[in-house]
């Protein structure tokens, strides 16, 4: 398993479809991983530490598991199948759950977790950047500092 930093979450065009953008930490390989609109948003807001009137889903998940006296220690990518990918959410008490990977990156950021992925899904949908995409990848980070988490609700052709 290799360690990966969230890059961010962005919309993908022409489709309009949202992705949360992963890179190895001690490596060149970045992994797209498209997600959901309102995933991307429980992402966003997460990466962004913006503040909610109520609970989100995935903060309410946080404080069920420290209700119950587990805690989330690992969120793992663990593969990739005909363009899906699979998510475990490992727990300190020993029990692993099946999860999507856009829900488990959601509550990683929440609880603070790292994030791995399997050298396997890497090889299979990762890419190392050329010097073109670097460039596309600044921008992609100076995008993510002036994007607001509700830019990913609303319906294609309005923003």
């Amino acid at each position: 398993m290799r360690e990966v930093e969230i890059v961010g979450v962005r919309v993908e065009m022409p489709t309009n479809q949202p992705l949360v953008l992963l890179r190895e930490i001690e490596g060149t390989r970045y992994l797209p991983i498209w997600v959901g609109a309102i995933e991307a948003s429980a992402i966003a807001f997460a990466q962004q530490g913006t503040p909610a009137p109520r609970p989100p889903t995935h903060a309410l998940m946080a404080t069920i598991i420290e209700a119950l006296g587990d805690r989330l220690t690992e969120v793992r990518i663990v593969d990739v199948r005909e363009g899906v990918f699979f998510a475990e959410l490992a727990f300190a008490g020993g029990a692993v759950v099946d999860a999507r990977p856009s829900d488990s990156i959601a509550l990683a950021l929440r609880t603070g977790v790292r994030v791995v992925c399997a050298e396997t899904v890497l090889d299979a949908a990762g890419f190392a950047p050329t010097p073109d995409e670097d460039e596309e990848i600044k921008k992609f980070r100076e995008f993510l500092d002036h994007v607001d988490p509700e830019d990913f609700d609303r319906p294609s052709g309005e923003g």
